[in-house]
C-alpha cells in the first residue's frame, strides 16, 4: 500500500525555515512517487500559534490539500501530534519539526527500508549537515550530568568531557549503516510504521514541550525494533534549549523533571 501522513506542528515558526522544511518534503515525496515507493502522502499542519499564511505557504509548495489544525491554542509539541494523529494515519506516518530539510532520497530509502525490515517499527535518520554531520540523532538514556553538559556547559567544559558526550551520542559506535535499537531517538523526524504508533497511543501529554520524543521512543523499543539508518538523511537546525532564553530552560527542567519521575533518576 505504501501510503504516508505527515504530521507537523508550528508555533510562531522561522517563516524561511519552515519554506525549506516544507519544499524538501515536497520534493522527497514526488521523487518517492515516482519511482513508485510510494502510492500517496499527505500532510496535517497542527498550529499552535496564531500565525496567519500556512495555508497559502502550504499550497504554495504543493501541499494544496494540506490539512490544518488551529485554534487549539499552544498545546505542547506531542499534544499538537496527538491531534493530527486524530485526524487519521496512513500505513506509515512521519513525525516532523518545522525546521528540518529532507534530502532528495530519504523518504525512498526509509520506505524501502521498512518494507524490508518487518521487524522496525521506528526509524531514525543520519544528520547531513553541520558539526554533527554523519551522527545519527540517537542518545543513551541520559544521566542528569549529561544533559547539563550537552545543554549548558561552556564549548571548554563540554570539549573537556568529549568522550562521554560522544559515549551518550551513540558515536563510540561508529558509522554502521544501520544502528539498531538505539534506546533513545530525535522527535525532529520519526518516521514510524502507525500500528506501532497507535498501540502506543502516541505522545505521552504530559511532557509540554522536550522528553516527549525520549518517552516515546523508550516505550516504541518495548513493542519493536528501532532502527537509525545511515543512507535517510536529513538536515536539522534546530536544540541549543539551553541558549533559547529563561522560559526555554524553565520547560526543558520541567519536562526533565517529569521524565526522570517516569523513568528513574540517574545523575551520573
Amino acid at each position: 500500500m505504501n501510503k504516508l501522513s505527515v504530521s507537523l506542528v508550528t508555533y510562531r515558526p522561522d517563516v524561511p525555515m519552515l519554506r525549506d522544511t516544507l519544499a524538501t518534503l515536497r520534493a522527497a515525496v514526488d521523487y518517492a512517487l515516482e519511482r513508485g515507493g510510494l502510492e500517496s502522502a499527505r500532510l496535517c499542519i497542527v498550529n499552535n500559534g496564531d500565525d496567519e499564511g500556512l495555508p497559502e505557504l502550504a499550497s504554495e509548495l504543493g501541499w494544496a490539500s494540506a490539512h490544518l489544525i488551529r485554534g487549539q491554542g499552544n498545546v505542547g509539541f506531542g499534544r499538537g501530534h496527538n491531534l493530527a494523529f486524530a485526524h487519521g494515519l496512513d500505513e506509515f506516518h512521519l513525525i516532523l519539526n518545522p525546521d528540518v530539510e529532507i534530502e532528495l532520497d530519504a523518504l525512498l530509502k526509509a520506505l524501502e527500508f521498512l518494507r524490508e525490515s518487518p521487524q522496525c517499527g521506528l526509524l531514525s535518520p543520519l544528520i547531513a549537515d553541520g558539526n554533527r554531520e554523519g551522527r545519527f540523532l540517537c542518545k543513551r538514556f541520559p544521566a542528569v550530568f549529561d544533559l547539563l553538559l550537552r545543554g549548558f556547559a561552556p564549548r571548554c567544559i563540554r570539549d573537556l568531557f568529549g568522550k562521554r558526550l560522544a559515549r551518550y551520542e551513540l558515536a563510540d559506535l561508529g558509522k554502521p549503516e544501520v544502528l539498531w535499537d538505539p534506546p533513545i531517538v530525535s522527535g525532529c523526524f520519526m518516521l514510524f510504521r502507525s500500528e506501532l504508533l497507535q498501540r502506543l497511543g502516541g505522545f505521552d501529554p504530559r511532557f509540554f514541550l522536550y522528553f516527549e520524543d525520549f518517552d516515546l521512543s523508550l516505550r516504541a523499543a518495548e513493542l519493536s525494533r528501532v532502527a537509525a539508518v545511515a543512507g535517510v538523511k536529513i538536515a536539522h537546525h534546530g536544540g541549543d534549549s539551553g541558549r533559547k532564553g529563561r522560559r526555554h530552560i524553565m520547560m526543558f527542567g520541567r519536562s526533565a523533571c517529569q521524565f526522570y519521575a517516569k523513568y528513574g533518576w540517574k545523575f551520573f
